[in-house]
């Protein structure tokens, strides 16, 4: 959501009259074309008001144009004028007190009340603490953080107190928050840090619990977290409106924008009726609704008598009229206010009891009087027996041990049960004292106090209690606190205490240099503070050879260095000085030597002193030695000069220029001789550099051997450079030719068959490759380039040799399916003739079969021992006996 300054409508610095000035004839320009299309119909009479509305809605845009652009460039000139005159003013202002102040800050804030006080009942000592706070706010350093004593300034986070609204820095606050908890904890808690103590506020010391330790800096209202600083609002405010409920509660919210201090009173309008009710009800201010009629009341008192006399109010007081009344016994009457109808006399009641021996002893009072006390059971003095007798006679002792305790709380009675009150203890005990450091044999009845003194701190955890006998509850420090404050000026005037002193509440006024402007600032800060700005201007003398300073403002401290120009003849020419005034220049003075390294170096000194008029640097047009260029040399340089660029004068070899720096040529300083080597071209392909030095006219024919490679990279070639770079291309590839047989392989894996050549061997490959048929009978021979192109096919020979073959596989089939038809023919027929005697057979002949069952399997098993067993063990036998002979 935008900040209500931003929202349209919502502005507080124009009145009623002038937002109606500016909502009310757009909106009539707008309803008249409607009105006369809806009567009419017509278009034409509708076209001549939007062109009027049209010029005025443009007018109106230029005149606010105009008027912002002039106000952003007042805003910019201001600044940039109180930048130039002093660039820390963010940092050191606070509230001034001008000779001539204008007052435009004062007419500001009071146009932003006036709704508070322009109507019935408006009442402004109400906002006179919050106007207050906003007018400090504004003024950068007017307000102090009394935990540091330093500027709050609008870039801080802060946190205000919400009892006496003052502003501290959030770590500040937080810091003293911790240290207050910590001190406190420190000396009353036995299980130090096992209790949550609260905090005081360094100001008004109103106390807040742990969880209400800031920890995150938001705006005066709440509702915005880390608020940015906006040059359009009020510091660390939100610049929405400030909603909190007023106080005292009346069900409104506060509807200034986000400020520091106090609400004001409420400024809502309510219709109440007056205090009695009597009169209709009239609209009022809600923070000063109630209001009186000025008639009479007229309400009954609650002495039911009179009628109240007084003007129209809120609870009627108590009956002021005197009249004479009865006590509650009824013998005395006195003359006493109405107000307090029942009162007792000082006579005893002496009417007879129930029981009609004893009189009441009750002092004066209403209605019946209590029954008898010595009418009911009653008890001997000891309180071991009880009896019921008349209330005549006394009860006797018991004659029993009393036993009743004494006074000392550890001892009973030892008389006989008796009357009266039990004498003193008079039995010897071994006491401890008061503060539990020694034991002595003494009387019960008598305290026991010993002469060593406390030597625990007190509450204020500086001095001693030295109190005899101490049981630990030191009592508070009786001493003043004498400890100096923040303000280094004075000291604590309370009693001592524990933490931190409350700041200095005394102000120090710092005036200017010339007194004319004086700043109000907390005690303390005078020595960190700059004197306030003033308007008047400087009045200190000139300390140069000019006759006035320039003029500026009143300052702290010297006055800055004079910065009009020199203007002293000077030396050797016809030329003033130009440069800036120099009679009074800070320069640093020569250091002591230091006797040894145990000395410390001192910081250097600076002296003023008037430095000399420099040489005269007024350029004269000079050519150079070597006449390159012309430039301006100054005046106490005047003459040929050296340009730093290379001398370009041609050398005895006519091939190179003199690269010395520009130079004055006489028969002395000649240029010089070329000493570098020869850097003509070479014939194209010679690698090699002429061995002459730099020398007029064509270099010699190249003479030296030239090493490469042949073309199949195996042999190494040596050739005279000058034949090699003067052959063709054909006499060339002769050259680089080893003769030999070309190493490489052809793609079909045979070597190459040429001498050796440059570039990639031909691939008609000459050598002679063998080839067969499918059947591996016929063999042939081809050339390798050909062989990929012909083919071997099988002749009629091979033809018959596959079809005898082929028969003899299909007879060698035949004959193992025959055989397998063979045996599972006999299977099933073995099958078919047990199926057929398996329900007749005899007992004797089953066993019979059965006991050749038994021998087959018994056979069976010998077969299986002898095949699979034997060698098994024999191989177990052969490992054992390769491992130990290993072993």
């Amino acid at each position: 959501m935008e900040p209500a300054w931003r929202q349209q409508g919502r502005g507080r610095g124009r009145s009623q009259e002038a937002q109606g000035e500016r909502s009310r004839p757009p909106q009539k320009e707008k309803e008249k074309p409607e009105l006369m299309g809806g009567v009419g119909g017509k278009t034409k009479s509708a076209a001549k008001p939007e062109r009027q509305v049209g010029v005025s809605v443009q007018s109106k845009f230029e005149e606010i144009r105009k008027s912002n652009q002039a106000a952003a460039k007042r805003l910019v000139e201001s600044c940039i004028s109180s930048s130039s005159d002093d660039d820390d003013d963010d940092d050191e202002e606070v509230e001034v007190k001008v000779a001539n102040n204008d007052g435009k800050r004062g007419k500001i804030l009071a146009s932003t009340f006036t709704t508070y006080t322009d109507q019935t009942g408006g009442d402004a000592t109400g906002l006179v603490r919050t106007g207050q706070y906003v007018s400090d706010l504004f003024q950068s350093g007017a307000l102090t953080c009394l935990i540091c004593i330093g500027s709050v300034k609008r870039t801080q986070a802060v946190w205000s107190c919400s009892s006496c609204f003052s502003l501290f820095h959030l770590p500040c606050i937080q810091k003293w928050a911790k240290d207050s908890a910590f001190l406190v904890s420190s000396i009353t808690d036995e299980d130090f840090g096992q209790k949550l103590h609260p905090w005081p506020c360094p100001k008004c010391r109103a106390e807040y619990p742990p969880s209400a330790t800031p920890n995150r800096y938001t705006c005066y209202c709440g509702k915005l977290q880390d608020p940015p600083a906006d040059p359009w609002l009020a510091p660390h405010s939100c610049g929405s409106v400030c909603q909190k409920e007023l106080k005292p509660t009346c069900g409104h919210t506060c509807l200034l924008l986000c400020h520091p201090g106090p609400c004001p009173p409420c400024p809502k309008m309510v219709s109440v009726s007056c205090l009695c009710g009597k009169a209709k009800p009239l609209p009022r201010r809600c923070s000063n609704k109630a209001w009186s009629c000025q008639q009479t009341c007229s309400k009954l008192l609650p002495c039911k008598q009179h009628t109240c006399t007084q003007p129209c109010h809120k609870e009627c007081s108590p009956c002021p009229r005197v009249s004479i009344q009865r006590c509650l016994c009824g013998r005395e009457e006195a003359e006493r206010s109405c107000s307090s109808p029942q009162w007792t006399c000082p006579q005893v009641c002496g009417s007879l009891l129930s029981c009609g021996n004893h009189t009441c002893e009750v002092l004066c009072h209403d209605g019946a009087c209590p029954p008898c006390p010595r009418s009911v059971s009653r008890a001997c003095p000891c309180g071991k027996t009880k009896s019921s007798l008349p209330c005549t006679e006394e009860v006797a002792p018991c004659g029993d041990t009393c036993d009743r305790p004494l006074s000392c709380g550890k001892h009973t009675c030892s008389m006989r049960c008796h009357r009266g009150s039990c004498e003193t203890c008079r039995q010897e005990v071994e006491k401890e004292c008061r503060c539990g450091k020694y034991r002595k044999l003494m009387s019960c009845h008598k305290e026991y106090l010993c002469d060593s003194k406390c030597p625990k701190t007190r509450g204020c955890q500086r001095h001693q209690c030295r109190r005899k006998c101490c049981p630990g509850n030191c009592p508070p420090c009786d001493q003043s606190c004498g400890r100096s404050l923040g303000c280094r000026n004075h000291k604590c005037p309370s009693g001592c205490h524990q933490g931190s002193c409350y700041p200095c509440p005394e102000s120090v006024e710092v005036p200017c240099s010339c007194g004319s402007t004086v700043l109000s600032v907390p005690c303390g800060r005078e020595r960190s503070t700059r004197p306030p700005r003033c308007k008047e201007t400087c009045r200190q003398p000139p300390s140069c050879h000019h006759p006035s300073r320039e003029t500026h403002r009143c300052h702290p401290g010297p006055c800055p260095p004079c910065k009009l120009p020199c203007l002293l003849p000077l030396r050797r020419c016809s030329h003033t000085c130009p440069l800036p005034c120099h009679d009074q220049v800070l320069v640093k003075s020569q250091q002591v030597q230091l006797a040894g390294p145990w000395e410390q170096p001192s910081k250097p000194a600076f002296v003023q002193k008037a430095l000399p008029c420099p040489p005269c640097q007024v350029p004269i047009p000079t050519a150079c030695f070597g006449e390159h260029e012309v430039s301006p040399v100054p005046c106490h340089r005047q003459g040929r000069f050296s340009c730093k660029r290379p001398c370009g004068r041609p050398l005895t070899c006519g091939n190179h220029d003199c690269r010395r720096e520009c130079h004055l040529v006489t028969d002395g300083n000649k240029c010089d001789v070329c000493d570098e080597g020869c850097s003509k071209p070479r014939p194209p392909g010679c690698p090699h550099t002429c061995s002459r030095p730099c020398h007029p006219g064509n270099c010699l024919t190249c003479s030296q051997m030239t090493r490469r490679r042949c073309h199949c990279k195996i042999s190494m070639l040596y050739v005279e450079c000058t034949k090699l770079t003067s052959a063709d291309q054909q006499l060339k590839v002769k050259l680089g030719s080893c003769n030999n047989q070309c190493p490489k392989e052809l793609s079909c894996g045979h070597r190459c068959k040429q001498v050796c050549h440059p570039g990639v061997c031909a691939e008609e490959c000459q050598q002679k490759v063998k080839l067969r048929c499918p059947c591996k009978r016929i063999k042939k021979e081809f050339l390798c380039a050909l062989s990929g192109q012909c083919v071997v096919q099988c002749d009629d020979v091979c033809r018959d040799q596959q079809r005898k073959v082929s028969k003899v596989k299909e007879a060698e089939q035949r004959a193992a399916q025959e055989e397998e038809e063979k045996k599972l023919q006999e299977e099933l027929e073995a099958f078919e003739k047990r199926q057929q005697r398996g329900g007749r057979r005899s007992k004797r002949r089953g066993r019979r079969e059965e006991g050749e069952d038994e021998a087959g399997g018994s056979s069976r098993r010998r077969w299986w021992s002898c095949v699979v067993l034997v060698p098994l063990g024999g191989a177990l036998l052969s490992v054992a006996a390769y491992y130990l002979l290993t072993s």
